[in-house]
């Protein structure tokens, strides 16, 4: 019989959580730049159409499974289909303003941590989506794929992608929906202790499945926004927090002349 238990959950440290207004500035900046910065990356059509292309042939070239094996699952069902939409547009904000709220409330040193790694892998991902215009594999007439999103809703982008004021349709490399939801299970199973945390592992696998199979991303775009919340997590280490109630130890040196008890000889009583 397992008589162990479970590891008890620490209170969160107060000392460390950050003052909530100025958190609250850096996270709807956070917000604010990932809107306007893939508007800003919008245009540059036949450069995004020729990289897709490219995407394309590099992933057979591979031996990538193609992304229609995925679509092909969903579109055996009206409803399946519609919920994978849903889940494209419904979750990926929510879900990751819920994760940071959580961790700001009861995991304080994980919540600096987890909201400086998803700054620096969403900077990094506009970088991206400026220097890589990319088409989603929906807008490639050699991927054979269908717009999910358009065809059966609902949808969150606009029927033009050239000029959809909205949001960047060019923006597939790499996929933030993916990026956020990896970094949301990784700092969920970091900062709990329970038994079941590695099922948090499911949000990132089913994004994953969305995304690709509603065909708004390749499989490149999951590898390589992978690879880079991998890198900002090796660079971005948990902050440390002093223990509480802990005294530097002094050391004590004697006067000349003074005998401390420390050092009576054995034997002889004072």
């Amino acid at each position: 019989m397992d008589t162990r238990s479970e590891p008890v959950e620490r209170e969160p440290d107060a000392s460390a959580r950050p003052p909530l207004v100025r958190e609250l500035l850096l996270v709807a900046g956070l917000f604010l730049v990932y809107k306007l910065g893939r508007q800003a990356a919008n245009g540059h059509v036949e450069e995004a159409f020729r990289n897709a292309g490219h995407v394309w042939s590099l992933e057979r070239a591979l031996g990538l499974p193609g992304e229609g094996a995925v679509q092909g699952v969903l579109l055996h069902s009206h409803t399946l289909v519609q919920a994978a939409n849903t889940y494209y547009a419904a979750v990926h904000f929510p879900a990751t303003l819920a994760f940071l709220v959580w961790l700001y409330r009861r995991r304080p040193r994980h919540y600096v941590r987890s909201r400086r790694v998803l700054a620096v892998l969403t900077g990094a991902a506009l970088a991206l989506h400026l220097l890589f215009p990319l088409a989603p594999p929906r807008m490639l007439h050699a991927a054979g794929l269908v717009d999910t999103a358009r065809a059966y809703g609902p949808t969150v982008y606009g029927d033009t992608p050239a000029t959809d004021s909205m949001a960047n349709q060019f923006a597939a490399m790499p996929s933030l929906h993916v990026g956020w939801a990896l970094a949301v299970a990784v700092g969920l199973i970091v900062a709990t202790r329970s038994r079941w945390r590695m099922l948090w592992l499911l949000h990132p696998l089913l994004t994953l499945l969305v995304v690709v199979g509603t065909a708004n991303h390749y499989w490149l775009d999951a590898l390589v926004v992978s690879a880079l919340l991998a890198v900002a997590y090796a660079v971005l280490r948990l902050p440390r927090v002093p223990v509480r109630g802990h005294r530097p130890r002094q050391t004590v040196v004697p006067t000349p002349g003074y005998a401390s008890p420390a050092y009576a000889r054995p034997g002889v009583r004072r």
